[in-house]
């Protein structure tokens, strides 16, 4: 938890200044870079996109005033990398930035892994079942079931937001047990009555497994994920008391994250070998309700259920776009500590999306 922390103060700090100081780089080119990581290298025309539109989006995007703490662009097409660029620092291709988030889409996947080996039994299971000593004297917790969890229906009077809220004070470092203050607020809600985009809930899913597994869930799943889809430029941020962040925390670069999402594009598949459960990709990218920004959510994953496409998204503007019927994959990264009006929403990348869409056969 340590490594976050200054970031955040300083971000705090940097917020007025940041526009003005982070000019983009001249763009050049969006030709991949072989770099051993795995990915597979393409160009646009081999893959059925229009060379010079994919060009002039490019261009338009590092001229966007909507999209200047972009860091970088990528587009897969058939699973293969066929563009990217990096306006701010060419670093930043290897570099690991926050994805904030974001996590919690690696947390959704991790729980559909841990449902087929049964460390969990049932999505409608009740935290009770798992929680046997933690739910001392948070009785009205023991309805929340684990798709309550992934769905953000815990009824628990999470604040993601503010000086004093919840995340702020796990950021701070200030409750001894980040799973007993979850536990200890008040419920606003009967469990599965209201939808409310939290950190807490996948935080708690991220302590249920651990407290199954016996271990950190992030050591788990090094072994069950990540290691199986070639991601090794990951950090992980544990709490002070050991447990793995299960709503923000991860540490990584926009290559890395989009193998995630090009597994999740291919039905749970990496290389031809089944990683994530195919029926479990099917319904965490199920729309379970509607958010209040027009969204839907399935099992901890973003769906825009207008344009039919599941996305990644973190704050202040860390997204993986899945468009599965063009088999397009776009991720957009952007500087991970901005706030209010200075992030980039998910409206605006995907004016970007869609001209990328347009330009596919």
């Amino acid at each position: 938890m340590k490594q976050l922390l200054p970031i955040v103060c300083a971000a705090v700090l940097a917020c007025g200044c940041l526009k003005d100081d982070a000019l983009n780089r001249p763009f050049t080119t969006y030709a991949p870079v072989g770099i051993g990581d795995g990915h597979v290298l393409s160009d646009p025309a081999s893959e059925g996109i229009d060379p010079d539109a994919l060009w002039n989006i490019y261009q338009d995007a590092y001229n966007d005033a909507a999209l200047w703490p972009m860091r970088s662009l990528l587009v897969f097409r058939n699973g293969r990398l066929v563009a990217e660029a990096y306006p701010k620092d060419p670093d930043d291709i290897t570099t690991r930035h926050l994805i904030w988030s974001a996590t919690k889409q690696f947390t959704g996947v991790l729980s559909g892994i841990a449902l087929e080996e049964g460390i969990l039994q049932d999505i409608d299971d009740p935290i009770s079942m798992y929680f046997t000593t933690e739910l001392d004297g948070h009785g009205d917790k023991a309805g929340i079931t684990l798709r309550h969890l992934l769905n953000m229906r815990s009824g628990i009077a999470y604040e993601n937001d503010g000086i004093g809220g919840d995340t702020d004070e796990i950021l701070r470092q200030k409750p001894g047990n980040i799973t007993d203050h979850i536990l200890s607020l008040d419920m606003a809600a009967a469990p599965g009555d209201l939808f409310k985009y939290k950190d807490g809930d996948p935080q708690l899913l991220a302590s249920v497994l651990q407290k199954t597994l016996g271990r950190p869930m992030d050591e788990w799943a090094r072994e069950v994920l990540l290691a199986r889809i070639g991601i090794t430029n990951l950090n992980w941020v544990r709490y002070k008391d050991g447990t793995t962040l299960g709503g923000f925390g991860i540490e990584t670069t926009p290559r890395e994250m989009a193998k995630l999402a090009l597994c999740v594009a291919d039905s749970g598949r990496w290389n031809g070998q089944q990683v994530v459960p195919e029926a479990w990709i099917a319904d965490m990218l199920t729309a379970h309700g509607t958010t209040s920004s027009g969204y839907g959510f399935g099992h901890q994953w973003w769906i825009d259920t207008q344009r039919g496409i599941p996305f990644m998204s973190g704050h202040g503007g860390q997204f993986a776009f899945i468009v599965p019927y063009k088999r397009l994959l776009v991720v957009m990264t952007a500087f991970p500590n901005t706030q209010d009006a200075h992030q980039i929403s998910a409206t605006e990348a995907l004016t970007v999306v869609d001209r990328i869409i347009a330009a596919c056969d």
